[in-house]
Parts: structure tokens; C-alpha cells; sequence
């Protein structure tokens, strides 16, 4: 590859970005970074921008390693730990969830991040652009907390967030937050939101002045976390990606009644008949006389004399 830009000879292809997205390698702003620092290589060409598609066969390489094809979308509930940083490296050297991973998952990428005090529902993904799609706040998917807090406040004061708020200049979309109990100066929430904005929860509680002491996320869309254990990883099954990442409409919305069947059409040349009327609710139809003197007809053995009426 001599060229650089979209308009590069050869097939059509993808960005080179999106491929080391798709491949698992990173998400596509990390594999921006990489190419920025001269790690990624195309038919043995450095790339110095991510501005390029990459056609079909081509060989890439990542810091010298050959980047196999891409693989089928694989996503997993994972119960992320207090402690742990949602990055693959930290400057400052503290743990990370992909250095606590269990054994036996690939390069997996963080859908969304929980900061490092917080807990509960991470999804991991192997596909950076699913993991990109859905962190946006169109994809609608409603992130569900349970949040303990130091300190008191009435149920209408958080009615309030329903509306949004905003705080030192951020704005901070509708919250649904609900007390569940109290204990002393300690009390439990839950919370619903869309946007998952940097420390949102947190923020907010401490915009009323509560200190929230314990945060576990524990839906992200469709998916729960369940009985998972601390810790643990658990696979989405392929039927459940297909069903839950394959729709259009908003996953959080319950299906609707079906609609009615279409009427089934009648062809051009069809005589017209009109419509037999239904019998009322409840009564039998009368028999026409027509039809009582077939019914008698073929009830009456051909063998037996004709009956003279009887007198009355």
C-alpha cells in the first residue's frame, strides 16, 4: 500500500480501525492510538493515519504480530469487583479487571467502565464497534444500580432528578431513584438511568449532600447480573446476542400486541357472493325448508313404505 486515505487503490474494504475493532484487538479509538505510535502494519506498509480501508486478504500486523481474521461476536456478564480499574493498563499501576479475568476468555473489551469503587454488571465483548454501540446513550438501554448512602432525604426530593438536573455546569439526564429502606444514617436506593456519565451516581447523590458508601450495577439493558459470583465470567449465548443486539427497536420495551392478520386478497375474476348472515349469539339457526326436506330425504330408507300421516 503506497496510499494512505479512503481513496486507496484496491478493492473495497473497511477502516483499518474498525477491523482491528471487529478482530478484537481494541476498540477503535485504542487502535487509533496505535497506529498513531506506528504499531500496525498492512502488507507490511506502516500506517500513519487510520484514514484507510483495508481490502479483503490483505495481512495486518500489531506490533508485529499477525491479526487472525475477525471472529463471531461474543459478549459476557461479568461480576467486576471492587478494587479493580476498567482499563487494560493503568498509569498508575493499579490492578485491572483484564489482569482478574478467569482463565480461558480472549482479549475482551469493557462495555461502558465502573469506576474503582464501584461494583456488579461489567459486559465484555471481543467486537470493539458492538462494545462502541453500545455505550451510546441512542442505543437507550436503562443501566439499573442498588446505591447505599450516608445521610437522609424524602423519596419527593428525588423525585425531582426525573427531570433531569444539572450540576457544576453538567447536565445530567432523567434519573429514577426510589428508597427502598433505612437503617440508622445508612439507607438503600435503587436507581435507573440512560446516559452513564463519568461518576453520575455518585455526583448526584452528593449534589443533595449523601455520601454513597456502596454502588452495585445490576442490569445493563436486557442482561442482569444475577446470582453471578464475584468475580466469575458468564457467556451470552449466541441466541441471546441475535435476539437482544439484532433489534431495532428500544430492547427495554415490552413487545406490543401483534397486529392483526392481513386480510387475504381475492382474485380479479372471482364471483362475488354475498356474506352469510351469522346466527345470533346463543340461538340456533333455522333450517330453510329445503334443507329439511334433504335431511329427511336421505334419512328415509328407499325400502320403506311411505307412511300415511297420522290423524290427529
Amino acid at each position: 500500500m503506497t496510499e494512505q486515505d479512503d481513496n486507496a487503490a484496491g478493492p473495497e474494504g473497511d477502516r483499518i480501525a474498525k477491523v482491528l475493532a471487529r478482530a478484537g484487538v481494541a476498540s477503535r479509538r485504542d487502535a487509533e492510538k496505535m497506529i498513531a505510535e506506528g504499531r500496525v502494519t498492512v502488507d507490511g506498509t506502516k500506517l500513519t493515519t487510520p484514514a484507510v480501508k483495508v481490502p479483503p486478504g490483505a495481512i495486518i500486523q500489531v506490533d508485529g504480530q499477525v491479526i487472525a481474521g475477525a471472529e463471531p461476536t461474543r459478549l459476557w456478564r461479568y461480576h467486576k469487583p471492587i478494587g479493580l480499574v476498567t482499563t487494560h493498563k493503568d498509569e498508575k499501576g493499579r490492578p485491572t479487571v483484564f489482569e482478574h479475568l478467569p482463565p480461558g476468555l480472549p482479549r475482551v473489551i469493557s462495555v461502558g467502565r465502573l469506576d474503582l469503587n464501584s461494583e456488579g454488571l461489567l459486559l465484555l465483548t471481543n467486537d470493539g464497534a458492538l462494545a462502541r454501540r453500545l455505550e451510546l446513550p441512542e442505543t437507550g438501554w436503562t443501566r439499573r444500580y442498588r446505591v447505599r448512602f450516608f445521610g437522609t432525604i424524602a423519596q419527593g426530593e428525588l423525585d425531582r432528578l426525573s427531570g433531569g438536573v444539572t450540576i457544576d455546569g453538567v447536565r445530567y439526564g432523567p434519573i429514577e431513584a426510589t428508597l427502598e429502606r433505612s437503617t440508622g444514617q445508612n439507607s438503600w436506593a435503587s436507581v435507573a438511568l440512560k446516559e452513564g456519565k463519568n461518576r453520575e451516581v455518585r455526583r448526584v447523590f452528593e449534589h443533595f449532600g449523601l455520601r454513597v458508601s456502596r454502588l452495585i450495577r445490576t442490569a445493563y439493558g436486557p442482561f442482569q447480573l444475577g446470582d453471578l459470583a464475584e468475580g466469575q465470567a458468564a457467556e451470552v449465548s449466541g441466541k441471546v446476542i441475535k435476539e437482544q443486539l439484532g433489534l431495532s427497536r428500544n430492547p427495554n420495551r415490552s413487545a406490543g400486541p401483534r397486529p392483526a392478520p392481513a386480510p387475504r386478497p381475492v382474485p380479479a375474476n372471482a364471483p362475488s357472493r354475498p356474506a352469510a348472515a351469522a346466527p345470533a349469539k346463543g340461538r340456533k339457526r333455522q333450517q330453510t325448508a329445503t334443507e329439511r326436506n334433504a335431511h329427511l330425504a336421505r334419512a328415509r330408507r328407499p325400502d320403506r313404505p311411505k307412511q300415511p300421516p297420522r290423524k290427529r
